[in-house]
């Protein structure tokens, strides 16, 4: 998908009023969705490398609809909204089918993703207070991913809000390791419980070169932190052959199931580990 045109500098040019007209009506569609309760989860399987027939957990993916009940994909607002509090509506929104979903299925284990610019925001504090109190159990079934490029905007705020919640037995993911920044000082500070490979090493990781070293590379570190190493976007045996080789732990891709958000759980949860 080609970069969307980047603001600097076409501030007042025929571009820029383009670009700033369609940021609008992006927000107005997203804003009247929320609204509307026009919100899906679509749930995708990570299973583990040892045996992919065992599912690990899921990721909740959040999907916006537009009137017409079509989808529209992620990539199409979330890079507008993210620094809105729209983003934060999502993150909230998301959080609470997430956690309507672990109240619904005791066997399911959910990674729900958040930003970390929700720190703080008392509707999404208050969502999760609410959810953890409908079962003892949702707090040691539930993930939160956040992602790399986000985790570095307050990488001190990030930690401590991990600390906080770990001890309620809530665990966290680095989504996208790999893509961003990471400034690799902060890892002793963390505590992430596991990281997730960003897909872009991952793809043809049977016969790249560049993507055996990098990846081999970034699952060190994880191991080295004592995290579950998850890589993203898995599409081809090869692939995950190669992945199951060098040691990493969970895989996560097409190849062993696209997101849906029709899931038939009774006959999931026989999948899925303990």
């Amino acid at each position: 998908m080609p970069d969307k045109p980047r603001k600097h500098g076409i501030e007042g040019t025929p571009l820029g009023v383009a670009v700033d007209a369609n940021d609008r009506r992006t927000l107005d569609m997203v804003s009247q969705a929320l609204d509307q309760q026009r919100l899906k989860l679509a749930f995708q399987p990570v299973v583990s490398a040892a045996d992919t027939d065992r599912v690990a957990f899921h990721e909740a993916l959040i999907r916006v609809m537009d009137t017409t009940g079509r989808v529209i994909p992620a990539a199409d607002f979330m890079d507008v909204v993210e620094t809105q509090e729209l983003g934060r509506r999502i993150d909230v929104a998301a959080l609470e089918m997430g956690l309507t979903a672990l109240a619904r299925v005791p066997t399911l284990r959910l990674a729900v993703n958040m930003s970390a610019r929700s720190i703080g925001y008392g509707p999404w504090l208050r969502a999760l207070h609410r959810g953890l109190k409908r079962d003892v159990t949702i707090a040691e079934r539930l993930i939160l991913e956040i992602t790399e490029s986000s985790a570095m905007l307050v990488p001190e705020l990030v930690a401590s809000f991990m600390d906080d919640l770990q001890q309620h037995g809530i665990a966290f993911a680095l989504d996208d390791f790999g893509a961003g920044f990471t400034a690799f000082r902060y890892f002793k500070d963390f505590f992430f419980d596991m990281v997730k490979i960003d897909g872009q090493f991952i793809r043809g990781i049977d016969r790249s070169r560049d993507n055996q070293v990098l990846t081999q590379a970034l699952a060190s570190i994880g191991r080295h932190f004592e995290m579950v190493v998850v890589a993203e976007s898995v599409e081809t045996v090869a692939e995950a052959e190669f992945l199951r080789g060098i040691g990493v732990d969970c895989l996560q891709g097409y190849l062993f199931g696209a997101p849906s958000t029709r899931v038939d759980w009774d006959k999931e949860s026989l999948r899925m580990t303990g």
